[in-house]
């Protein structure tokens, strides 16, 4: 989970963040936000709300974007891609009720 970590820590840098301040967003303190971007501890899905609702890509966070680089958190995703891995999103979990319906 090292890689959560690296793209949490990137957002929290696009968005000119500390790990205090982010941490106070998720309501969590200052070392939990540093273990969570370590990948020391993953964070709990309440945490990952609240910084949705504060404007963290929660999103690019959690699932691996093959059209950004996390070593250039600034890099412009275009309309496209995101339809595109919202497209591959559904198709997957869509993959999955029908496996699952199956058993």
């Amino acid at each position: 989970m090292k890689e959560l970590g690296t793209r949490l820590r990137a957002e929290r840098k696009r968005l000119g963040l500390s790990q205090q301040a982010l941490g106070a967003m998720g309501g969590v303190a200052a070392n939990a936000q540093g273990k969570y971007e370590s990948g020391e501890r993953l964070p709990k899905a309440d945490y990952l709300v609240a910084l949705a609702r504060g404007g963290v890509d929660v999103l690019y966070v959690l699932t691996e974007r093959m059209d950004q680089d996390v070593r250039n958190p600034e890099a412009v995703i275009t309309p496209q891609d995101v339809l595109l891995k919202e497209v591959e999103m559904a198709v997957r979990a869509f993959t999955v009720a029908m496996e699952t319906a199956r058993r």
